[in-house]
């Protein structure tokens, strides 16, 4: 397998990379993230990963380089269609995250997408996983907004800090996909770009 370059600032896609055991750059593309939020959160998690790992493809000379981009986006799906929950801005909307988000079964997508640096080409899909949340009351969400773990987050909670308390199951999907990285799928990405 080439090198690889990590397209994306997260500490927690460069934690779960570490722990598969991938020996990796990174460069943070600093792409605009804005997308068209009637779209399905499949296409939106894409779309944002394969921009990430473009952006960084194209303005570097490794050549011989696999440059891996992801996304991840906490979605509802309502009866007039999906609403889709970003990183809150501030702590007012963290708490409305929460609030929305509490006693509902919502999907987290993470979109994956490597670029071969060699000739351009593009592998690329995602993993979908049902988050099961239980009724998180209000005196929770004020501990937990208080405690700064919603910062950076999409949807504004951390299943691999201390939210896990508010999840009952997870349907369909990883638990490292929650987190913002699909392992799994990332190999085959990877391996796939490699032959």
């Amino acid at each position: 397998m080439g090198r690889i370059v990590l397209a994306s600032a997260s500490p927690r896609r460069r934690r779960l990379l570490e722990e598969a055991g991938f020996e990796f750059d990174v460069r943070i593309s600093g792409v605009d993230e804005s997308h068209d939020p009637s779209e399905n959160p499949e296409v939106i998690a894409e779309s944002l990963a394969r921009r990430k790992a473009t952006a960084v493809a194209e303005s570097s000379e490794l050549d011989e380089a696999l440059y891996l981009g992801a996304d991840t986006v906490v979605a509802l799906e309502l009866e007039e269609g999906w609403t889709l929950l970003g990183k809150p801005a501030d702590a007012l909307e963290a708490r409305e995250m929460l609030t929305r988000l509490s006693g509902t079964r919502h999907a987290v997508v993470t979109g994956v997408c490597v670029v071969r640096g060699a000739d351009g080409e593009v592998f690329q899909g995602s993993e979908r996983t049902w988050v099961v949340m239980r009724e998180i009351t209000p005196a929770e969400i004020e501990a937990y907004v208080a405690s700064g773990e919603w910062e950076d987050k999409a949807g504004g909670y951390a299943i691999q800090e201390t939210a896990d308390a508010f999840v009952e199951a997870l349907e369909g999907g990883g638990f490292d996909n929650v987190v913002g990285l699909p392992v799994g799928l990332t190999r085959e990405l990877l391996s796939a770009a490699s032959d």
